[in-house]
């Protein structure tokens, strides 16, 4: 579980937009980048190399 005020201050690296964070996937997803980044040991690892893309729904 991520702290909810770091969610309020981190933002894409990719497009400085909003992330959202899947408790499934353990991941904060960037829809405006298609990327999903990984949360690891509960620190998120905000890497484009490290995303992986995110299919469109």
């Amino acid at each position: 579980m991520l702290d909810p005020k770091l969610l309020d201050i981190l933002v894409c690296p990719v497009t400085k937009g909003p992330l959202v964070y899947d408790r499934e996937s353990n991941e904060l997803i960037s829809r405006s980048a298609k990327l999903a980044y990984p949360v690891v040991d509960g620190i998120p690892v905000l890497l484009e190399e490290e995303a992986r893309l995110v299919e469109p729904e």
